[in-house]
């Protein structure tokens, strides 16, 4: 079965490119980005594994680890990299787990358990659906995954957005609206109470309708 927002993320150990990995120890105390691919030296992969490590910095100033997956092994990963490297400007650095058994992507619910327990053999189109990215808190805990098709690129700057906002809601009581960035207003989360809200925000707040109370973004 899929996973679903707020279930634990399941633990299993991989070989990456990295070495070897225990994945709730590997993840330790930060957030994580596992984001996964169908094969290696496909299109659209090569342009994603570019651009997620182009905005590494970015995420790990969140405290935020990244990683990829590819039903492949870890030697063709490498190679893979190069590749990335000479087309994309950016040799990804970050892990990447080699899945040559499937084994995560079933324990993520990408794959059926049908699928079989080896990449041997296995075209791109035969593992479309590992195309998803999770995002992972410290609690390990899944906060947002979602599914691309394999021929539309993933917009790794909505994961960024995303990110921010989970973690700012984790960290005060409010709730992001459509669109948000990093420093607009925000919502006051609709648990709180009016004479909650204000203890927490003593200059008020702007009210359309008395259940859309919205407030500068929180800081610190």
């Amino acid at each position: 079965m899929a996973l679903q927002l707020g279930q634990t993320a399941p633990d299993f150990e991989a070989d990456t490119t990295e070495g070897k990995i225990r994945f709730h120890e590997w993840i330790g105390n930060s957030w994580a980005v596992l984001f996964s691919h169908p094969k290696d030296f496909t299109p659209v992969c090569t342009t994603e594994l570019g651009y997620m490590a182009k905005l590494q910095p970015e995420f790990a100033k969140r405290n935020t680890k990244v990683i990829g997956l590819s039903v492949d092994p870890t030697d063709r990963h490498a190679a893979w990299a190069k590749d990335i490297e000479e087309t994309q400007g950016h040799h990804p650095n970050y892990p990447m787990i080699g899945d040559t058994d499937l084994k995560v992507s079933k324990l993520y619910g990408m794959l059926p358990y049908e699928a079989g327990e080896t990449c041997e053999g296995r075209t791109a189109v035969d593992n479309l659906t590992v195309r998803t990215v999770f995002i992972i808190g410290p609690d390990k805990k899944v906060k947002l995954l979602f599914a691309y098709p394999m021929t539309t690129g993933r917009n790794f700057d909505e994961v960024l957005r995303v990110l921010d906002s989970l973690q700012l809601t984790a960290k005060h009581r409010v709730a992001t609206p459509v669109n948000w960035h990093q420093g607009e207003d925000v919502i006051i989360a609709g648990a709180v109470s009016d004479d909650e809200a204000k203890t927490i925000y003593p200059n008020g707040w702007k009210a359309p309708k008395p259940y859309l109370r919205i407030v500068p973004q929180p800081r610190g």
